[in-house]
C-alpha cells in the first residue's frame, strides 16, 4: 500500500517535535535557558488541517515551555510532553482524542520513536531520521527535521483525505 493510500483514512496526525518540528538543535543561554526554531510553513499547515477538522498532537519525551507556547499558539489538540515511554503514550493519546490508532499517522525521527509507531497506520519521518526509522517507515519527507518534513506528511493526508480544497478555500475565501 502506498503512503497516499495509507494516508486515506488518517484522522489524527502526531508528531515528535525535537528533530522533527526543530532541526534538533537545542541552544542554551548563559542563565541555562533553551531555544527551539519551529518552521513557519510546517505551522501553517497544522493551522490548515485544523481548519479543515484533522487534528494534530504533539508527542515528546522532553517538557519544555516553549513546546507549550508553539502548541497553544497553533490551537493543537493535544501535546503530551514529558513521555518517555512513546509507544503507551501514543495509544494513550489516540484514546484521550477518540481515534483508533489504525488511523493515526505518527511522524518521527530517532529510535526512541519507533514504538509509537508500531500501531499506526500512516508512519512518516524527516530526510534527517536516523538510518533505523528511514527504513522503517511507510513515508520518508524529501525535507529534514524542522525545515518542512510536517508540512510534507500533512499536505499528504489532505490530499488523500480530500481536505486540501477545503483546506485552500479557507485560506482564499476568508
Amino acid at each position: 500500500m502506498t503512503p497516499a493510500e495509507r494516508a486515506r483514512d488518517v484522522q489524527l496526525i502526531v508528531f515528535d517535535v525535537d528533530g522533527v518540528l526543530t532541526d534538533g538543535g537545542l541552544w542554551y543561554g548563559p542563565d541555562g535557558e533553551v531555544m527551539k526554531r519551529f518552521d513557519v510553513k510546517d505551522g501553517h499547515a497544522m493551522v490548515l488541517a485544523r481548519l479543515t477538522g484533522l487534528p494534530i498532537a504533539l508527542l515528546t519525551a522532553r517538557t519544555s515551555k516553549i513546546v507549550e507556547t508553539r502548541a497553544h499558539e497553533l490551537k493543537l489538540a493535544k501535546v503530551f510532553q514529558g513521555r518517555r515511554e512513546k509507544g503507551p503514550a501514543l495509544l494513550e493519546l489516540c484514546e484521550e482524542l477518540k481515534v483508533a490508532p489504525a488511523n493515526a499517522a505518527y511522524m518521527g525521527d530517532d529510535v526512541n520513536d519507533l514504538p509509537a509507531m508500531k500501531p499506526c497506520g500512516l508512519t512518516a519521518c524527516p530526510a534527517d531520521a536516523v538510518a533505523e526509522v528511514r527504513s522503517a517507515v511507510h513515508f520518508v519527507a524529501s525535507a529534514p527535521g524542522g525545515r518542512g518534513a510536517a508540512r510534507e506528511l500533512i499536505e499528504l493526508v489532505l490530499r488523500a483525505t480530500g481536505r486540501w480544497e477545503q483546506a485552500m478555500a479557507h485560506m482564499l475565501n476568508p
